[in-house]
C-alpha cells in the first residue's frame, strides 16, 4: 500500500530478477497489488501496471495475499487499512510511527488474536535495527534508559549550525533543497516526529504504554547560531535528543534541544545519520547508529521484517501483545525534571544587574553555576549574557524564567536549553 520513495524501493526488490527475498525466505515471494492513488499515472519504476490499483478492497479481499507492506503514511486511511488486514488474517509489515505510537497497543493485540504479525521495525529508526532488538534480543534486561537522535532532518540542521554558521532559517532552507526537509517542516523541527518514534521506543523499552501525547516536545525553531557557538566554549554540543528514562514507577518521556558534553557519543553523530542509545542493567549502554531515513535504510528494514513474517507463515501463531498486561507505569510530568540548564538573555549593562538575576533564580532554589557576559551594545546600553546553573528543577526554572522577565533590568529572555552531563562511557 503506497508506492513514494519507499513504496517503491520495496517493490523494485521485491521485483529484482534474482529473487534475494525468495532464496532468503526459501520460498516464492510474489507482488500481487500494489494500492496507489492514481494507477494511470507513468511511473518509472518497473511496477507492471496490471498490479497496480485504487481499490484497497482488491488487496484487503484477496485471500491470497498473507502479507499487506503499508507504507502510505499518515494516520489515515493507513490505519483503517492496517486494522482491516489484520481482522482478515494478514500480516502487516509498516512503516507508519505515527500509527504505532497511538494505536500500537490496540493493533499489536489484535494481531496476537487473529494469530498473525504486525512488524514495525522501519517506523522509528529507518534502517537502524532497534525494535527487534527491544522486543527479542534485550528482553532480558531492566532497561533503565533510551537517549536518541531519531530525526535525520534536524540533526542535519544542527549540525550545518554547529559547523558552518548557518542560523535556522538558512540551514532550513538547504535541508528542505536537498529534499530532507518537507516544505511544511513543523513535524520535524517541532519534534512532532521524534516524539511519535520516542512513544514507541519507551512503549517497549518499559512494557508499558506512552501515548504520543504524554510525550513532552519542543522544537528547534529557537536555537541560534551564538547557541552553538556559546555550547562550544561551554565544552558541549547541541542536539535534538528524544529520552526516555525508568525512575521508580514514573517514565520520564521528552524530546527537546539539549547541551551534550562534546566527548558523548551522540554530540558525535553529524548530518542525516541517527543514534540510539539504549542501557540496561544487564548490557550497560549499547549504541545503535546509522542512517535513519531515506529509501534504501527504510526498504532495508521493511524487507527484514518481511522476510520475517514470510518464514513463520505456515508455522502458526504472531508476536506477543505490545505492552504485556500488569505493567502499567505513570509518565512523569515535565515540571518534575531535575537537571542543568543554559539560559541566554539580554539585560541592562549596568551595576546590580547579575544581583537582581541571581536574586530571582535563588528565591526559586536555582543555583547559578556560572554567569557570562557575552556581547554588549554601548549604544543601547544592553549586554548579552549566559548563565548555567546547578541541577534544578523544571518548574522552579520555568518561574524564574517568567519573574526574570518581568524586570526592567531584562529586556529579553533568549533561550533556555536543558543541559545533558552523562558520563562519556
Amino acid at each position: 500500500m503506497g508506492l513514494g520513495v519507499v513504496g517503491g524501493g520495496v517493490a523494485a526488490t521485491l521485483l529484482d530478477p534474482a529473487q534475494h527475498v525468495a532464496r532468503t525466505v526459501g520460498r516464492p515471494v510474489s507482488l500481487k497489488r500494489v494500492l496507489v492513488r492514481q494507477p494511470d499515472k507513468e511511473r518509472q519504476m518497473g511496477v507492471p501496471p496490471g498490479i497496480l490499483t485504487a481499490d484497497p478492497t482488491l488487496l484487503l479481499n484477496d485471500p491470497s495475499i498473507q502479507v499487506v507492506v503499508e507504507v502510505i503514511g499518515g494516520e489515515e486511511p493507513a490505519s483503517s487499512y492496517i486494522r482491516q488486514s489484520l481482522s482478515r488474517g494478514k500480516s502487516v509489515v509498516t512503516a507508519n510511527k505515527e500509527v504505532m505510537a497511538k494505536e500500537g497497543q490496540e493493533l499489536l493485540t489484535l494481531a496476537a488474536a487473529r494469530g498473525v504479525d504486525l512488524l514495525f521495525e522501519a517506523s522509528v529508526g529507518g534502517g537502524i535495527p532497534i525494535v527487534g532488538p527491544l522486543m527479542k534480543d534485550l528482553l532480558a534486561n531492566d532497561i533503565r534508559s533510551i537517549q536518541a537522535i531519531i530525526n535525520g532532518t534536524t540533526n542535519y540542521m544542527l549540525t550545518r549550525m554547529a559547523r558552518d554558521g548557518m542560523d535556522f532559517d538558512e540551514a532550513l532552507k538547504e535541508a528542505q533543497g536537498l529534499g530532507f526537509a518537507e516544505a511544511d517542516p513543523a513535524n520535524d523541527v517541532e519534534g512532532i516526529d521524534a516524539g511519535y518514534k520516542l512513544a514507541v521506543l519507551a512503549s517497549l523499552a518499559f512494557h508499558t504504554q506512552v501515548r504520543a501525547e504524554d510525550v513532552h516536545r519542543e522544537g528547534i525553531s529557537g536555537l541560534r547560531a551564538r547557541d552553538f557557538r556559546y555550547a562550544h566554549e561551554l565544552g558541549y554540543a547541541i542536539k535534538l535528543l528524544a529520552i526516555a528514562r525508568r525512575e521508580g514507577g514514573q517514565v520520564q518521556a521528552r524530546v527537546h534541544p539539549c547541551f551534550v558534553p562534546q566527548e558523548h557519543m551522540l554530540a558525535k553523530v553529524d548530518g542525516v545519520f541517527n543514534a540510539v542509545e539504549v542501557e540496561g542493567d544487564l548490557t550497560g549502554k549499547i549504541l545503535f547508529h546509522g542512517r535513519g531515513a531515506g529509501r534504501e535504510p527504510t526498504t532495508s528494514a521493511i524487507i527484514g521484517d518481511l522476510v520475517e513474517v514470510a518464514k513463520k507463515l505456515g508455522a502458526g501463531g504472531g508476536p506477543a501483545p505490545f505492552f504485556p498486561p500488569g505493567n502499567s507505569l505513570t509518565v512523569a510530568p515535565m515540571s518534575e525534571l531535575v537537571t542543568r540548564y543554559y539560559i541566554r538573555l539580554g539585560a541592562a549593562d549596568r551595576p546590580g544587574v547579575l544581583a537582581q538575576i541571581a536574586r530571582v533564580l535563588g528565591d526559586q532554589d536555582v543555583s547559578i553555576a556560572s554567569v557570562i557576559q557575552k556581547d554588549s551594545n554601548p549604544g543601547s546600553q544592553t549586554a548579552e549574557l549566559v548563565v548555567t546553573t546547578h541541577p534544578a528543577r523544571e518548574k522552579a526554572v520555568q518561574e524564574s524564567l517568567q519573574r526574570m522577565r518581568g524586570l526592567q533590568v531584562v529586556r529579553q529572555v533568549d533561550n533556555l536549553v536543558r543541559v545533558e552531563d552523562w558520563p562519556s562511557d
